[in-house]
Protein backbone atom coordinates (compact mmCIF):
# COMPACT_ATOMS: atom_id res chain seq x y z
CA UNK A 1 0.00 0.00 0.00
CA UNK A 2 1.01 3.46 -1.06
CA UNK A 3 0.38 6.86 0.59
CA UNK A 4 1.07 10.80 -0.69
CA UNK A 5 1.74 12.93 2.11
CA UNK A 6 2.11 17.14 2.20
CA UNK A 7 2.42 19.88 3.93
CA UNK A 8 -1.10 19.31 5.60
CA UNK A 9 -1.27 16.26 6.23
CA UNK A 10 -2.20 12.44 4.22
CA UNK A 11 -3.48 12.87 0.85
CA UNK A 12 -3.87 9.60 -0.41
CA UNK A 13 -3.82 6.14 0.82
CA UNK A 14 -4.50 2.95 -1.48
CA UNK A 15 -2.62 0.72 -3.77
CA UNK A 16 -0.55 1.70 -6.33
CA UNK A 17 -2.82 1.56 -9.09
CA UNK A 18 -4.75 4.46 -7.52
CA UNK A 19 -1.69 6.87 -7.12
CA UNK A 20 -2.40 7.96 -10.97
CA UNK A 21 -5.46 9.45 -9.78
CA UNK A 22 -3.44 12.03 -7.42
CA UNK A 23 -2.51 14.56 -10.27
CA UNK A 24 -0.04 16.24 -7.81
CA UNK A 25 2.06 13.41 -7.94
CA UNK A 26 1.86 12.69 -11.60
CA UNK A 27 5.43 12.18 -13.40
CA UNK A 28 6.54 15.83 -15.05
CA UNK A 29 7.84 14.05 -18.54
CA UNK A 30 4.84 12.16 -19.53
CA UNK A 31 5.53 9.22 -21.95
CA UNK A 32 5.29 10.83 -25.87
CA UNK A 33 2.44 9.59 -27.42
CA UNK A 34 3.10 7.59 -30.99
CA UNK A 35 2.83 9.57 -34.52
CA UNK A 36 0.58 9.07 -37.00
CA UNK A 37 1.66 5.71 -38.94
CA UNK A 38 4.44 5.32 -36.16
CA UNK A 39 4.93 1.52 -35.45
CA UNK A 40 4.33 0.38 -32.42
CA UNK A 41 6.80 -2.08 -32.02
CA UNK A 42 10.34 -1.74 -33.22
CA UNK A 43 10.40 -5.21 -34.08
CA UNK A 44 9.00 -7.27 -37.38
CA UNK A 45 5.87 -8.67 -37.05
CA UNK A 46 7.40 -12.14 -35.83
CA UNK A 47 9.56 -11.10 -32.96
CA UNK A 48 6.11 -8.07 -31.97
CA UNK A 49 4.39 -11.64 -31.90
CA UNK A 50 6.72 -13.33 -29.39
CA UNK A 51 7.01 -10.17 -27.46
CA UNK A 52 3.04 -10.00 -26.84
CA UNK A 53 3.23 -13.81 -26.28
CA UNK A 54 6.10 -13.59 -23.89
CA UNK A 55 3.90 -10.65 -21.64
CA UNK A 56 0.75 -12.81 -21.60
CA UNK A 57 3.08 -15.70 -20.31
CA UNK A 58 4.02 -13.51 -17.53
CA UNK A 59 0.63 -12.00 -16.65
CA UNK A 60 -0.50 -15.94 -16.29
CA UNK A 61 2.31 -16.69 -14.85
CA UNK A 62 2.50 -17.51 -10.71
CA UNK A 63 4.51 -15.40 -8.48
CA UNK A 64 8.02 -16.07 -9.23
CA UNK A 65 10.78 -16.17 -7.02
CA UNK A 66 10.84 -14.72 -3.22
CA UNK A 67 9.12 -12.04 -1.90
CA UNK A 68 10.57 -9.28 -0.12
CA UNK A 69 8.93 -6.48 1.62
CA UNK A 70 9.86 -2.79 1.88
CA UNK A 71 11.07 -3.73 6.10
CA UNK A 72 13.38 -6.15 5.22
CA UNK A 73 15.76 -3.96 3.20
CA UNK A 74 14.65 -0.30 4.38
CA UNK A 75 17.37 2.02 6.20
CA UNK A 76 15.62 1.84 9.96
CA UNK A 77 17.88 5.06 10.99
CA UNK A 78 16.62 7.62 8.97
CA UNK A 79 18.30 10.85 8.27
CA UNK A 80 15.67 13.57 8.33
CA UNK A 81 15.36 17.55 7.62
CA UNK A 82 12.62 19.84 9.07
CA UNK A 83 11.13 21.75 7.05
CA UNK A 84 12.36 24.99 8.63
CA UNK A 85 15.51 24.08 8.15
CA UNK A 86 17.65 26.44 5.75
CA UNK A 87 19.03 24.87 2.62
CA UNK A 88 22.58 25.40 3.49
CA UNK A 89 22.38 23.33 6.29
CA UNK A 90 20.18 20.97 4.67
CA UNK A 91 22.85 20.46 2.34
CA UNK A 92 25.86 20.07 4.53
CA UNK A 93 23.86 17.32 6.77
CA UNK A 94 23.64 15.28 2.95
CA UNK A 95 27.17 15.87 2.30
CA UNK A 96 28.17 14.59 5.93
CA UNK A 97 25.88 11.62 5.94
CA UNK A 98 26.93 10.93 2.08
CA UNK A 99 23.28 10.46 0.82
CA UNK A 100 21.38 12.43 -2.24
CA UNK A 101 18.01 13.06 -0.27
CA UNK A 102 16.11 13.09 2.67
CA UNK A 103 13.02 12.98 3.80
CA UNK A 104 11.11 16.59 5.19
CA UNK A 105 9.10 16.42 8.38
CA UNK A 106 7.10 18.93 10.06
CA UNK A 107 8.31 19.92 13.86
CA UNK A 108 5.34 16.85 14.87
CA UNK A 109 7.61 14.17 12.64
CA UNK A 110 5.08 13.90 10.48
CA UNK A 111 6.46 13.44 7.04
CA UNK A 112 5.36 16.38 4.45
CA UNK A 113 7.82 16.17 1.96
CA UNK A 114 11.66 15.06 0.46
CA UNK A 115 14.75 17.15 -0.55
CA UNK A 116 17.08 16.28 -2.96
CA UNK A 117 20.89 17.50 -3.79
CA UNK A 118 19.01 18.71 -7.31
CA UNK A 119 16.48 20.55 -5.26
CA UNK A 120 19.15 22.70 -3.16
CA UNK A 121 21.18 23.46 -5.91
CA UNK A 122 18.51 25.75 -7.12
CA UNK A 123 19.44 27.91 -4.36
CA UNK A 124 23.01 26.64 -3.89
CA UNK A 125 26.24 27.28 -5.88
CA UNK A 126 28.74 25.01 -4.84
CA UNK A 127 31.98 25.28 -5.56
CA UNK A 128 34.39 22.61 -5.04
CA UNK A 129 32.32 21.26 -2.56
CA UNK A 130 32.03 24.40 -0.62
CA UNK A 131 28.89 26.56 -0.37
CA UNK A 132 30.14 29.78 -2.01
CA UNK A 133 26.54 31.17 -2.64
CA UNK A 134 23.40 30.58 -1.19
CA UNK A 135 19.83 32.49 -1.23
CA UNK A 136 18.28 32.88 1.46
CA UNK A 137 15.21 29.94 1.62
CA UNK A 138 14.08 27.46 3.70
CA UNK A 139 13.81 23.32 3.09
CA UNK A 140 10.24 23.90 2.71
CA UNK A 141 11.30 26.29 -0.53
CA UNK A 142 12.65 23.82 -2.37
CA UNK A 143 11.41 20.51 -1.59
CA UNK A 144 9.58 18.01 -3.40
CA UNK A 145 6.05 17.59 -2.09
CA UNK A 146 4.03 16.17 -1.83
CA UNK A 147 5.42 12.89 -1.82
CA UNK A 148 4.95 8.90 -2.56
CA UNK A 149 5.48 6.78 0.94
CA UNK A 150 4.76 2.73 1.20
CA UNK A 151 3.74 0.61 3.68
CA UNK A 152 6.56 -1.35 5.93
CA UNK A 153 4.64 -5.06 4.05
CA UNK A 154 4.51 -3.15 0.24
CA UNK A 155 6.44 -5.45 -2.03
CA UNK A 156 9.80 -4.28 -3.27
CA UNK A 157 8.71 -4.62 -6.86
CA UNK A 158 6.00 -2.21 -6.54
CA UNK A 159 8.38 0.28 -4.71
CA UNK A 160 10.78 -0.11 -8.00
CA UNK A 161 7.55 0.79 -10.36
CA UNK A 162 7.05 3.75 -8.15
CA UNK A 163 10.34 5.17 -8.31
CA UNK A 164 10.53 4.51 -11.83
CA UNK A 165 7.48 5.74 -12.80
CA UNK A 166 7.25 8.66 -10.48
CA UNK A 167 11.24 9.68 -10.93
CA UNK A 168 12.44 9.35 -7.77
CA UNK A 169 15.52 7.74 -5.55
CA UNK A 170 14.24 6.73 -2.94
CA UNK A 171 10.63 5.73 -1.11
CA UNK A 172 9.91 6.84 2.59
CA UNK A 173 8.47 3.62 4.67
CA UNK A 174 5.61 4.87 6.99
CA UNK A 175 3.77 2.96 9.61
CA UNK A 176 -0.14 2.72 10.15
CA UNK A 177 0.02 5.30 12.56
CA UNK A 178 2.06 7.73 9.92
CA UNK A 179 5.16 7.24 11.85
CA UNK A 180 8.10 7.64 9.50
CA UNK A 181 9.77 4.36 10.35
CA UNK A 182 12.56 3.66 7.36
CA UNK A 183 13.20 4.66 4.06
CA UNK A 184 14.15 2.13 0.72
CA UNK A 185 16.62 3.91 -1.74
CA UNK A 186 17.41 2.42 -5.26
CA UNK A 187 20.99 1.15 -3.48
CA UNK A 188 18.99 -0.94 -1.24
CA UNK A 189 16.54 -2.73 -3.95
CA UNK A 190 19.82 -3.70 -6.07
CA UNK A 191 21.23 -4.85 -2.81
CA UNK A 192 18.62 -7.13 -2.48
CA UNK A 193 18.58 -8.17 -6.05
CA UNK A 194 22.24 -8.76 -5.80
CA UNK A 195 21.98 -11.04 -2.63
CA UNK A 196 19.20 -12.68 -4.29
CA UNK A 197 19.21 -13.05 -7.89
CA UNK A 198 15.96 -15.35 -8.56
CA UNK A 199 14.17 -12.31 -7.17
CA UNK A 200 11.60 -10.83 -10.02
CA UNK A 201 11.07 -7.04 -10.57
CA UNK A 202 9.79 -7.37 -14.24
CA UNK A 203 6.27 -7.03 -13.17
Amino acid sequence: MFSVYGPAGPIYHGTFEGLKDVASVQRSNPVRPLAEGEPQFPFSAPAAQAVSAYRQMLQSDPERGPLYHAYQIMQRQVVTLTSSDAVEHAWRTLLDRRIHQAPVVDPGYRLVGIVSERDLLTVLNVDDGRVRDVLSRQVSDVMTTPVVSADPITDIRRIARVMLEHQVAGVPIVSETQALVGFVSRSDILRAVIIDPPLSLWR
